[in-house]
């Protein structure tokens, strides 16, 4: 039988429903592309078996490419298990789950977190199919257990048999309801329940959602010969996944990076290749060593043509992932960015967002942070030992791929890390130090908690593609960089790390007194405290890199600036509270109502601080009058910003969560949520839009009241517009009447972004060229205050001080060139 990089398919998948494991190879942790493994750093395959080495809670291997149908009929499950050791067993239970199912009604969803009937043996030894009963069958030893699951139709019912080690147990009566759906096998310490368990509405996200999941307990069993059969099993095997799970890539100036996830198999000695079909032929392009730590192979080819799109594949061993290179759509006079923040696992795996995306088919794809959260997926956070920490991320970053991959095959995207992906609730990156402890107090000191080597694991997997840094040195503890410059449909986009540089405020700002980035000092009023010496935001070399980055028009229409979060605290909480940490318990109100006593906030883990960073970062973007990406903020919102006067600077984006239980919201005291504000810090902003945690009426309310969804940003290089649309996570993009959140779209020129509103022109300029860019430059001291790229043969520069001024106007793609000085005059 053919194999996926020596590892069995499922032997029958390729005869009927009928199904029988082969657990060859190992050790691995993957038990193979059939299955999905809950938690992956529990499970390993070893000897020919699959083996549960960690107790716990709810320890158990979904069968993904077999389920039961709804319709009538008979089957029949079996499996060989016995101990791992010798310990004595405390309470639990080994066997099967079936008929489960997740309430998003999604494989994946059930994968995850899904409920059915259990069957099997107790720690004790006694049968149960359901419930466990006093009189119920018992086994003398686990040693070495053959297991059989049989249901037959009995009427409208059905009755079911199970055979272990001689024993035999049934139970009729059955409802045909509680075996549709999909199959498993449990290894579970810990209290043992009814099932099955009511498939209810969730009621909070994040972890918290699945009962008995936690660690410990004493049950470590082996399992072998796994066979489902019978007339009621139905064959998905195309939802096998694996080993090659997803890709991501990116295409600027003539370099294409790729990187592919592989899922933890036992070699990855033969490396990897990336093939280009022409024509009938598929040719390498590149060929790549597999890191063994992030399971990623990581392709770089030069000279890459990106005039046409150009079908791929993966090649692993003997599997191979397809997709398609996506030509450079310079020909495009609209520009169509989907953006995306903040996945939680609460509504995984986000089937309404993604069906939304491909009806859209954005050019290009931006995630902004917090690809994964640290309790995604159930099973908690494990941080050490090492082997066990890996593992427990790609698992969470499987899920990101799981959820969107089919998108990321054939679309560029950017992946940002923020801090939930490095296991922070907060992070001030520091310049990469090591952080002093764990917790609220190691995030305070500034720098990172996890390992250096297990940050570069992530920023490997999440960031690899990216274009080249224009400075790849590490920070400190040799963490990797990767900010750069992205190239794509004649849009220049500067990818941002507003965290890595970020330095501290708790040790800046002592009489603050602050505790997880938010001041304990009650009489402490930042505004007071505009510029804190030392204090960095984006740091040197990013602001060295935006100097140039807004200066080079070379192939570019028009700008943007992508990054984690927004320039800004938009957010209000209770005058009562000294912190966020009462976000999750504050009452989700109707539309109409407004809190009492509302007031801004003070939250240094927002881009509002530090303020004179946060200006020197707006002075560069609106120079060259980008617009701004960002997300994090789980409140979507639209606003320009302000750095001496209100208007001065360019219009920001904060897209909705994905998914998230931190419903920030924004009810300033004036009652009035629109217009120009200062935010806690004193920063300038005019709110255009935003959406706040709502009883929106849309079931599950725990994850559509708050305000989840997705962004989409549609620049026109012709019209020189742009769109900013934040989309409802249950909007259905494809009918008419579909709607975005209240107050979108927000239209804007680029003008816009820190222009238009300037008090004094330079008159009109021309140029002999279409498109030329123009450079304005302050002869008090020499210093750029405008470069941008014009639309047709001439353009009004606008300044917002008086004085002369050198306009240089020149064709960035060619040789042409005029300069011009000019006086600023007041606009009529």
């Amino acid at each position: 039988m053919k194999s996926l990089a020596g590892l069995p398919l499922a032997a029958g998948a390729a005869a009927g429903a009928e199904f029988r494991s082969s657990f060859d190879g190992g050790p691995r942790p993957w038990p193979g592309p059939a299955y999905w493994s809950n938690p992956l750093q529990d499970w390993r395959v070893a000897g020919g078996r699959l083996e549960c080495v960690a107790a716990g809670g709810d320890r158990n291997v979904y069968l993904l490419t077999r389920e039961l149908a709804p319709a009538a009929g008979s089957f029949e499950m079996s499996v060989r298990a016995g101990k791992l050791d010798s310990a004595v067993l405390e309470e639990g239970w080994v066997g099967f789950r079936v008929g489960v199912r997740g309430y998003f009604q999604d494989y994946r969803d059930s994968a995850l977190r899904g409920l059915g009937l259990e069957c099997g043996v107790t720690a004790d030894g006694r049968l149960f199919i359901g419930d466990v009963t006093p009189d119920a069958p018992r086994l003398t030893s686990l040693d070495d257990v053959a297991l059989r699951l049989e249901a037959r139709p009995q009427g409208a019912t059905y009755l079911m048999t199970l055979h272990a080690g001689g024993a035999r147990m049934t139970r009729a009566d059955v409802p045909p309801a509680w075996l549709e759906g999909g199959l498993a096998l449990v290894c579970h310490s810990g209290p043992m329940r009814s099932s099955p368990p009511a498939i209810a509405a969730p009621t909070e996200g994040n972890g918290g959602l699945k009962w008995g999941t936690a660690r410990g307990g004493s049950l470590r069993f082996w399992f072998r010969d796994w066979a489902v059969s019978g007339s009621k099993v139905v064959a998905r095997d195309e939802r096998a996944w694996g080993p090659i799970l997803f890709t991501q890539y990116t295409v600027t100036r003539g370099v294409l990076k790729m990187t592919a996830q592989l899922a933890p198999v036992e070699d990855f000695a033969s490396g990897a290749l990336l093939q280009v079909r022409r024509g009938a032929t598929w040719e390498t392009a590149a060929r790549a060593a597999v890191d063994p730590d992030s399971c990623t192979a990581r392709f770089r080819v030069e000279s890459w043509d990106a005039r046409r799109d150009m079908p791929y594949r993966v090649v692993f061993g003997d599997a191979s992932y397809e997709g398609v290179i996506a030509h450079d759509p310079v020909e495009k006079t609209k520009i169509v960015i989907g953006a995306l923040t903040c996945q939680n696992d609460h509504g995984f795996p986000h089937a309404p967002i993604a069906r939304n995306l491909a009806h859209i088919k954005p050019d290009i794809l931006f995630f902004t942070g917090d690809q994964i959260y640290e309790r995604s997926g159930e099973y908690g956070i494990q941080r050490a030992p090492a082997v066990a920490a890996r593992l427990d991320y790609l698992r969470k970053w499987f899920l990101f791929g799981w959820a969107w991959g089919e998108l990321t095959r054939r679309i560029p995207c950017v992946c940002l890390p923020d801090d939930h992906d490095v296991y922070h609730g907060n992070i001030w990156g520091a310049a990469g130090r090591k952080a002093e402890g764990q917790g609220p107090a190691g995030q305070d000191s500034g720098g990172y908690t996890m390992p250096a080597e297990w940050v570069n694991l992530v920023q490997r997997t999440q960031s690899s593609h990216l274009p080249d840094p224009p400075d790849p040195a590490p920070v400190d503890q040799n963490i990797a960089v990767h900010y750069g410059h992205l190239l794509w449909g004649g849009i220049s986009f500067a990818l941002l790390e507003d965290r890595k540089w970020k330095s501290a405020p708790a040790s800046l700002l002592p009489e603050a007194k602050i505790f997880n980035g938010w001041p304990q000092n009650p009489h402490w009023r930042a505004a007071d405290h505009p510029d804190v010496p030392g204090a960095q935001l984006l740091g040197e070399r990013q602001e060295r890199f935006l100097e140039e980055w807004s200066r080079d028009w070379k192939g570019a229409k028009m700008k943007a600036a992508v990054s984690a979060t927004i320039f800004c605290n938009l957010a209000t909480l209770p005058a009562s509270a000294m912190s966020d940490a009462v976000v999750p318990k504050l009452a989700v109100l109707a539309p109409g109502e407004y809190p009492p006593d509302d007031k801004t906030v003070m939250d240094h883990d927002s881009n509002g601080w530090p303020q004179a960073g946060r200006n020197r970062a707006l002075l560069l973007l609106s120079r060259c009058l980008a617009l701004h990406i960002a997300g994090d903020q789980h409140l979507p919102s639209t606003l320009q910003y302000g750095i001496a006067e209100f208007g001065d600077a360019s219009w920001a984006i904060c897209t909705p969560a994905i998914s998230n239980i931190f419903p920030r919201r924004w009810y300033p005291p004036s009652r009035n949520q629109f217009g120009n504000h200062l935010d806690g810090f004193g920063n300038r902003i005019t709110v255009r839009a935003v959406a706040n945690p709502l009883r929106y009426g849309v079931t599950p309310a725990a994850l559509n009241n708050r305000a989840p969804g997705f962004g989409v940003v549609t620049m026109d290089k012709a019209a020189r517009t742009i769109e900013l649309v934040n989309w409802p996570r249950w909007a259905d993009v494809s009918r008419a009447d579909a709607k975005p959140f209240p107050g979108w779209p927000v239209r804007i020129a680029q003008a816009d972004n820190g222009m238009s509103a300037a008090p004094f022109t330079l008159g009109a300029v021309s140029a002999k060229v279409e498109d030329a860019a123009v450079e304005v430059r302050s002869r008090k001291d020499g210093a750029v205050v405008r470069c941008w790229r014009m639309a047709g043969k001439s353009c009004e520069p606008l300044v917002w001080s008086e004085g002369e001024y050198d306009v240089r106007v020149y064709d960035p793609d060619g040789a042409w060139s005029a300069q011009v000085v000019r006086r600023a005059v007041k606009r009529s």
